[in-house]
């Protein structure tokens, strides 16, 4: 490809040389000849288009061949390149989500390390009118927080400031990791309330996106905000509270970043325990006629489905009995015994996709007794992962690991309540009401029915799992759960597709398939369960007609108007912002 381009440069300075020398006589005229080593006489203008005519047919030869040949099997797992025509410069920052689905490249990517560094940077900014859009781990799938012109992350504000043993309070700079923050504070006993699938966000960030663990008497994770430090633009520092300015903080809380860089964020926090871990695999069924008593009498619960199959893996955790201990059940089968199909899978499908196996891999694998389940899935997925048939035995191959990994698991609170969420992937996540706590509507597995007809009828080549969870509300105004009646729970319901290898080609064709899949979902269900996107997944439209009707959804559920107000008085210049929330709420001058 290098050689192409460069040879279709050459070519037309060629035809700009050549043109020049024809209106200027005093410019030298380059005269191309046939491939002879003997002397001919000079060419005519019609012989001059005649070979840069067989030029390009050769390279558009060539390039219609490089297309159409197939890659190498190797070239599976080579990382997608961009094309560059020249070396980037030294002082350019490319930013990117932790998937690689969003990327930016910017020259300004700012790292205070303390809170009056943070004020002169916003400040300075201001007066300059130039972005400096806040930016966390960069773990949300649609990278929220990218701009290309100009971002401020915290990773050096990353103390806990104060602890309140007596009030289980901690106070910290938000810069801070989940999973720094919990090590932290586990010595005086406590941890946070809930936790996301991972804890490699920055507390600001899992904060601003209304980011949520599982647990239908558990809020999101900004209901644990007691109160917040938020470096604005227009009014410097401000701190803010339910006592203090509540309705600014009932906004801030899940402010998207948009209202002021979160400086300090003090959490509710709760005693640290000991939980027990119990999954097991059931099916639609009997989720139904459990699902009641799952949600009331499971501190924690969530279900992974497995499209394609029957199967529901239900996982709940729960506080040890002081009084039994730890469960005596002993596991049915071991770990290796669990993988075990899914490895024969894997070998069984190298065969076939790769043409050669040994007893451990193929000859460029790693020993498959070294990967995980996620990391076989991946591997597995890679082979022919647009291929329904291929996708359903994967799955197949999920629903017989987890029927072999029943079972209990004892472990604290901050160190059992994550999941493995694989690699690389594209994720679209709804939250929509599900009744009370004392009377579920049963909207929710109503949802979960209606997609799984969907996935079928379509057959759409859906991986699992599709994950479900459920909180309590959220007083945040700007969260997808918000409510103002205390009783009311949400279903969060994550579907998904992985990008299992860096082939440019691949992403991009699975890329196609996502969003279709997404699209679908959102023609026949959003609507009809008043269901909204996780703003860390949310994903803005291209095309005008879809983005007005979007923005039509979100004026209905959200106080957009109040947003946009407390934004122009925080942020007049907009520097905290970006494309994405432009887009989404577009101010009433704007439009």
């Amino acid at each position: 490809m290098l050689r192409s381009f460069t040879s279709k440069r050459s070519l037309q300075s060629l035809l700009h040389h050549h043109r020049r020398c024809r209106q200027n006589p005093q410019f030298p005229i380059f005269n191309p000849r046939p491939f002879s080593s003997s002397p001919g006489p000079p060419s005519s203008d019609a012989e001059l288009r005649k070979y840069i005519g067989y030029t390009l047919l050769l390279l558009g030869s060539a390039a219609a061949t490089y297309y159409s040949f197939p890659f190498s099997e190797n070239a599976r797992d080579k990382k997608a390149q961009l094309f560059r025509y020249a070396p980037l410069p030294d002082d350019l920052h490319t930013v990117s989500n932790w998937s690689g689905t969003h990327e930016v490249r910017t020259r300004i990517f700012l790292q205070p390390e303390s809170i009056e560094e943070l004020e002169g940077i916003v400040k300075e900014a201001n007066v300059r009118k130039h972005k400096i859009r806040p930016v966390g781990s960069g773990l949300s799938p649609n990278g929220i927080g990218l701009t290309r012109a100009g971002m401020v992350n915290l990773a050096l504000m990353d103390k806990v400031l104060s602890v309140d043993k007596e009030k289980k309070r901690v106070t910290v700079q938000a810069g801070i990791r989940v999973q720094q923050l919990v090590d932290e504070i586990k010595e005086f006993g406590i941890t946070l309330q809930n936790f996301a699938s991972i804890r490699e966000q920055q507390i600001g960030g899992i904060v601003q996106v209304g980011a949520h663990g599982t647990g239908a008497r558990l809020p999101p994770i900004d209901e644990q905000v007691i109160s917040m430090k938020l470096v604005t633009p227009a009014k410097g520092t401000i701190e803010i509270s339910k006592e203090k300015d509540p309705e600014l903080f009932c906004l801030a809380r899940c402010g998207l970043g948009g209202l002021g860089v979160v400086a300090e964020v003090t959490l509710q926090c709760v005693e640290r325990q000991e939980l027990v871990e119990h999954t097991f695999l059931s099916n639609m069924k009997d989720i139904k006629k459990n699902h009641k008593k799952f949600l009331s009498e499971n501190k924690h619960v969530k279900y992974l489905y497995i499209p394609y199959t029957d199967a529901v893996v239900v996982v709940t955790c729960n506080p040890m009995s002081k009084k039994k201990g730890p469960p005596k059940n002993k596991p049915k089968y071991t770990t290796e015994e669990a993988l075990q199909h899914v490895r024969d899978l894997y070998l069984e499908s190298l065969t076939k996709y790769r043409g050669q196996v040994t007893d451990s891999g193929s000859p460029d694998e790693p020993e498959i007794v070294e990967l995980s389940f996620t990391e076989l899935r991946d591997k597995l997925l890679a082979m022919d992962p647009l291929n329904k048939e291929h996708v359903i035995k994967v799955n197949k191959a999920e629903a017989e690991y987890w029927r072999k990994s029943e079972g209990y698991r004892v472990g604290w609170s901050d160190e059992i309540l994550g999941f493995d969420c694989g690699g690389h992937q594209w994720v679209s996540e709804t939250c929509f009401p599900a009744g009370t706590l004392s009377k579920p509507s049963m909207k929710d597995l109503e949802y979960i029915e209606e997609l799984m007809q969907l996935i079928e009828k379509e057959s759409v080549p859906a991986p699992a799992p599709i994950e479900q969870r459920w909180t309590a509300c959220s007083k945040s105004r700007m969260s997808p759960a918000y409510s103002s009646a205390d009783d009311d729970i949400f279903s969060w319901v994550g579907i998904i597709m992985y990008l299992p290898t860096m082939d440019a080609r691949q992403r991009r064709q699975i890329t196609e398939e996502f969003f279709h899949y997404r699209h679908m979902t959102q023609a026949q269900l959003w609507d009809h369960y008043s269901a909204f996107e996780h703003w860390a997944k949310i994903e803005v439209p291209k095309d005008k007609e879809e983005l007005a009707a979007l923005q039509a959804r979100l004026k209905k559920k959200f106080p957009v108007d109040a947003y946009n107000q407390a934004r122009k008085e925080l942020d007049p210049n907009r520097i905290l912002s970006n494309n994405m929330l432009e887009k989404l709420f577009p101010s009433s001058e704007a439009v």
